[in-house]
């Protein structure tokens, strides 16, 4: 069984920083991509950033300069570095990855969502 476990959201002022943090656990393992969505009340899934297992990465256009997406693949973890937060980046954010787990098919996984709130 493959669990995604997201931690590190809150409230935080505009301007403000926040980490959140997604690890993988579960065994014989191949994780090919992982990133962040977000949603928030009555809009779409939004993806934040990714990140594949080769290291290359993609941000939606709001918040490029903004959030960092970094992964430790040894350890099965993904981190999304969020800085200079605004009020328009609260939401619910959610990990995902697309994980192998042999000898079964690749599949995406989602985690349960963490809240991010930007407000002073």
């Amino acid at each position: 069984q493959v669990q995604l476990v997201e931690s590190g959201g809150g409230l935080v002022q505009p301007g403000g920083s926040l980490r959140l943090s997604c690890v993988a656990s579960g065994t014989a393992l191949r994780i090919y991509t992982m990133g962040w969505y977000r949603q928030t009340l009555g809009k779409e899934r939004e993806l934040v950033a990714s990140i594949t297992n080769g290291g290359t990465t993609n941000y939606v256009d709001s918040v490029k300069g903004r959030f960092t997406i970094s992964s430790d693949n040894a350890k099965n973890t993904l981190i999304l570095q969020m800085n200079n937060l605004k009020p328009e980046d609260t939401a619910v954010y959610f990990c995902y990855a697309v994980i192998q787990r042999m000898p079964t098919a690749p599949r995406a996984y989602w985690g349960q969502g963490t809240q991010v709130t930007v407000s002073s």
